[in-house]
Protein backbone atom coordinates (compact mmCIF):
# COMPACT_ATOMS: atom_id res chain seq x y z
CA UNK A 1 0.00 0.00 0.00
CA UNK A 2 1.13 3.39 -0.98
CA UNK A 3 2.17 5.57 1.60
CA UNK A 4 -0.48 8.77 2.24
CA UNK A 5 1.87 11.80 2.51
CA UNK A 6 0.31 14.53 5.12
CA UNK A 7 1.26 17.75 6.17
CA UNK A 8 0.46 19.15 9.18
CA UNK A 9 -0.65 23.16 9.75
CA UNK A 10 -1.29 23.59 13.74
CA UNK A 11 -0.19 26.44 15.61
CA UNK A 12 0.28 24.79 19.10
CA UNK A 13 3.23 22.95 19.90
CA UNK A 14 2.01 20.13 21.73
CA UNK A 15 -1.25 19.25 19.71
CA UNK A 16 1.29 19.33 16.51
CA UNK A 17 3.57 17.44 17.72
CA UNK A 18 1.27 15.01 19.25
CA UNK A 19 -0.43 14.61 15.97
CA UNK A 20 2.41 14.28 14.08
CA UNK A 21 3.82 11.40 16.92
CA UNK A 22 0.03 9.36 16.07
CA UNK A 23 0.36 9.48 12.54
CA UNK A 24 4.22 8.53 12.29
CA UNK A 25 2.87 5.13 14.24
CA UNK A 26 0.85 4.13 11.18
CA UNK A 27 2.86 1.85 8.60
CA UNK A 28 0.92 3.67 5.19
CA UNK A 29 0.99 7.30 6.89
CA UNK A 30 4.18 9.71 6.52
CA UNK A 31 4.29 13.45 7.89
CA UNK A 32 6.40 14.97 5.46
CA UNK A 33 6.16 18.81 6.89
CA UNK A 34 4.54 20.92 9.45
CA UNK A 35 3.68 24.62 9.42
CA UNK A 36 2.54 26.72 12.65
CA UNK A 37 0.20 29.64 10.60
CA UNK A 38 -0.98 30.13 7.90
CA UNK A 39 1.48 32.12 5.51
CA UNK A 40 3.51 29.24 5.88
CA UNK A 41 1.74 26.49 5.78
CA UNK A 42 0.07 27.76 2.16
CA UNK A 43 4.12 28.15 1.30
CA UNK A 44 4.49 24.42 1.99
CA UNK A 45 1.55 22.73 0.79
CA UNK A 46 2.01 24.34 -2.95
CA UNK A 47 5.70 23.15 -2.32
CA UNK A 48 5.37 20.04 -1.41
CA UNK A 49 1.97 18.83 -2.73
CA UNK A 50 1.13 16.12 -0.16
CA UNK A 51 -1.75 13.78 -0.28
CA UNK A 52 -3.72 14.96 2.63
CA UNK A 53 -3.24 18.04 4.39
CA UNK A 54 -4.76 18.35 8.19
CA UNK A 55 -5.92 22.04 8.74
CA UNK A 56 -6.23 23.84 11.86
CA UNK A 57 -9.33 26.17 12.09
CA UNK A 58 -7.98 28.55 14.67
CA UNK A 59 -4.29 29.54 13.49
CA UNK A 60 -2.88 33.02 14.29
CA UNK A 61 -2.81 34.98 10.65
CA UNK A 62 -5.51 33.55 9.26
CA UNK A 63 -8.10 30.51 10.26
CA UNK A 64 -8.29 27.26 8.29
CA UNK A 65 -10.75 28.18 6.13
CA UNK A 66 -9.33 30.71 4.27
CA UNK A 67 -6.06 29.07 3.63
CA UNK A 68 -8.26 26.26 2.16
CA UNK A 69 -9.74 28.83 -0.36
CA UNK A 70 -6.32 29.96 -0.98
CA UNK A 71 -5.24 26.42 -1.61
CA UNK A 72 -8.08 25.29 -3.80
CA UNK A 73 -7.16 28.72 -5.87
CA UNK A 74 -3.65 28.07 -6.28
CA UNK A 75 -4.94 24.57 -7.68
CA UNK A 76 -7.23 25.52 -9.44
CA UNK A 77 -4.38 25.16 -12.68
CA UNK A 78 -2.79 22.28 -11.64
CA UNK A 79 -2.89 19.15 -13.61
CA UNK A 80 -1.79 16.43 -10.57
CA UNK A 81 -4.32 15.39 -7.73
CA UNK A 82 -5.34 18.14 -5.74
CA UNK A 83 -3.95 17.63 -1.74
CA UNK A 84 -7.13 16.66 0.48
CA UNK A 85 -8.29 19.17 3.38
CA UNK A 86 -8.92 17.77 6.48
CA UNK A 87 -10.03 20.36 8.78
CA UNK A 88 -8.98 20.00 12.73
CA UNK A 89 -11.37 22.08 14.90
CA UNK A 90 -12.29 22.61 19.06
CA UNK A 91 -15.76 23.57 18.03
CA UNK A 92 -18.93 21.97 16.39
CA UNK A 93 -20.22 25.56 14.65
CA UNK A 94 -22.71 24.21 11.92
CA UNK A 95 -21.26 27.74 10.38
CA UNK A 96 -17.79 26.59 10.47
CA UNK A 97 -18.52 23.77 9.46
CA UNK A 98 -20.63 24.77 6.31
CA UNK A 99 -17.92 27.46 5.39
CA UNK A 100 -15.17 25.18 5.59
CA UNK A 101 -16.83 22.64 3.17
CA UNK A 102 -18.03 25.87 0.86
CA UNK A 103 -14.46 27.12 0.64
CA UNK A 104 -13.19 23.26 -0.76
CA UNK A 105 -12.52 21.20 2.42
CA UNK A 106 -12.69 18.00 2.02
CA UNK A 107 -13.69 16.52 5.63
CA UNK A 108 -13.63 18.00 9.14
CA UNK A 109 -13.60 16.57 12.67
CA UNK A 110 -13.06 17.49 16.38
CA UNK A 111 -9.14 17.46 18.14
CA UNK A 112 -11.02 15.30 20.89
CA UNK A 113 -11.42 12.43 17.84
CA UNK A 114 -9.81 9.47 18.96
CA UNK A 115 -6.93 7.85 16.88
CA UNK A 116 -8.59 5.14 15.06
CA UNK A 117 -11.50 7.53 13.58
CA UNK A 118 -8.42 10.41 12.45
CA UNK A 119 -6.45 6.97 10.68
CA UNK A 120 -9.97 6.19 9.17
CA UNK A 121 -10.69 9.91 8.18
CA UNK A 122 -7.56 10.37 6.54
CA UNK A 123 -7.97 7.43 4.57
CA UNK A 124 -11.50 8.72 3.69
CA UNK A 125 -10.02 11.63 2.46
CA UNK A 126 -7.32 10.19 0.63
CA UNK A 127 -9.59 8.06 -1.23
CA UNK A 128 -11.69 11.03 -2.37
CA UNK A 129 -14.40 10.84 -0.45
CA UNK A 130 -15.83 13.42 2.52
CA UNK A 131 -15.31 12.13 6.13
CA UNK A 132 -17.38 14.68 8.70
CA UNK A 133 -16.80 13.43 12.43
CA UNK A 134 -19.66 11.88 14.09
CA UNK A 135 -19.51 14.58 16.89
CA UNK A 136 -20.13 17.29 13.97
CA UNK A 137 -22.35 15.49 11.68
CA UNK A 138 -25.42 15.95 14.21
CA UNK A 139 -25.16 19.55 14.70
CA UNK A 140 -24.74 19.87 10.23
CA UNK A 141 -27.49 17.59 9.58
CA UNK A 142 -29.85 19.12 12.63
CA UNK A 143 -29.94 22.45 10.48
CA UNK A 144 -30.44 20.90 7.27
CA UNK A 145 -33.20 19.25 8.79
CA UNK A 146 -34.46 22.77 9.93
CA UNK A 147 -34.12 23.94 6.72
CA UNK A 148 -36.09 21.22 5.23
CA UNK A 149 -38.98 21.61 7.70
CA UNK A 150 -39.32 24.77 5.90
CA UNK A 151 -40.13 23.29 2.72
CA UNK A 152 -44.00 22.35 2.04
CA UNK A 153 -43.52 19.25 -0.22
CA UNK A 154 -40.17 17.08 1.24
CA UNK A 155 -40.60 14.90 -1.33
CA UNK A 156 -38.12 13.11 -3.74
CA UNK A 157 -39.34 15.94 -6.06
CA UNK A 158 -37.66 18.37 -4.15
CA UNK A 159 -34.19 17.68 -5.77
CA UNK A 160 -33.48 18.91 -8.94
CA UNK A 161 -35.08 17.13 -11.64
CA UNK A 162 -31.87 15.13 -12.87
CA UNK A 163 -31.44 13.93 -9.62
CA UNK A 164 -34.62 12.53 -8.85
CA UNK A 165 -34.76 10.82 -12.12
CA UNK A 166 -31.33 8.74 -11.07
CA UNK A 167 -32.59 8.15 -7.62
CA UNK A 168 -35.78 6.86 -8.71
CA UNK A 169 -34.11 4.19 -11.55
CA UNK A 170 -31.60 3.29 -8.84
CA UNK A 171 -33.65 2.97 -6.35
CA UNK A 172 -31.58 1.51 -2.69
CA UNK A 173 -32.06 -1.72 -1.11
CA UNK A 174 -33.55 -2.31 2.16
CA UNK A 175 -29.83 -2.95 3.68
CA UNK A 176 -28.65 0.30 2.03
CA UNK A 177 -31.11 2.28 3.22
CA UNK A 178 -30.25 1.13 6.92
CA UNK A 179 -26.93 1.96 6.44
CA UNK A 180 -27.80 5.25 4.91
CA UNK A 181 -29.94 6.32 8.15
CA UNK A 182 -26.74 5.64 10.02
CA UNK A 183 -24.59 7.92 7.81
CA UNK A 184 -27.65 10.57 8.17
CA UNK A 185 -26.85 10.08 11.73
CA UNK A 186 -23.21 10.65 11.99
CA UNK A 187 -21.81 6.94 12.45
CA UNK A 188 -18.41 6.25 11.14
CA UNK A 189 -17.92 2.92 8.77
CA UNK A 190 -16.76 0.75 11.96
CA UNK A 191 -19.84 2.04 13.89
CA UNK A 192 -22.12 0.94 10.99
CA UNK A 193 -20.66 -2.29 10.61
CA UNK A 194 -21.00 -2.90 14.63
CA UNK A 195 -25.05 -1.78 14.18
CA UNK A 196 -25.70 -4.09 11.26
CA UNK A 197 -23.34 -6.73 11.88
CA UNK A 198 -21.44 -6.37 8.58
CA UNK A 199 -17.61 -6.49 7.95
CA UNK A 200 -15.79 -2.90 7.19
CA UNK A 201 -15.61 -4.24 3.46
CA UNK A 202 -19.03 -4.72 3.31
CA UNK A 203 -19.86 -1.54 4.64
CA UNK A 204 -17.37 0.47 2.66
CA UNK A 205 -19.39 -1.50 -0.49
CA UNK A 206 -22.87 -0.15 0.66
CA UNK A 207 -21.72 3.11 0.57
CA UNK A 208 -19.67 3.48 -2.79
CA UNK A 209 -23.24 2.11 -4.19
CA UNK A 210 -25.10 4.56 -2.15
CA UNK A 211 -22.98 7.63 -3.32
CA UNK A 212 -23.23 6.00 -6.74
CA UNK A 213 -27.27 5.71 -6.77
CA UNK A 214 -27.35 9.06 -5.09
CA UNK A 215 -24.63 10.99 -7.59
CA UNK A 216 -23.20 12.06 -4.71
CA UNK A 217 -19.83 12.73 -4.33
CA UNK A 218 -19.16 11.63 -0.36
CA UNK A 219 -21.02 10.72 2.53
CA UNK A 220 -22.30 14.80 3.68
CA UNK A 221 -23.99 14.92 0.11
CA UNK A 222 -25.84 11.80 -0.13
CA UNK A 223 -26.77 12.49 3.71
CA UNK A 224 -28.16 15.89 2.80
CA UNK A 225 -30.05 14.34 -0.20
CA UNK A 226 -32.01 12.02 2.01
CA UNK A 227 -32.95 14.16 4.33
CA UNK A 228 -34.28 16.43 1.53
CA UNK A 229 -35.80 13.66 -0.71
CA UNK A 230 -37.38 12.29 2.17
CA UNK A 231 -36.01 9.08 2.35
CA UNK A 232 -34.73 9.55 5.75
CA UNK A 233 -36.86 11.73 7.92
Amino acid sequence: MAEIRIVLVEDHDLTRIGLRTTLQQQSDLQVIGEAADAATGLALLSKLTPDVALIDIDLPDTDGIELTRQLRELQANQTEAPTRVLILTMHDNSQQVLAAFAAGADSYCVKTIKTDQLVEAIHTTYEGNGWIDPAIANVVLKQIRQETATVHDVSIHGLDPEDAALLEANALTDRELDVLELIVAGYSNAEIGEKLFLSLGTVKTHVRNILAKMAASDRTQAAVRALRSGLIK
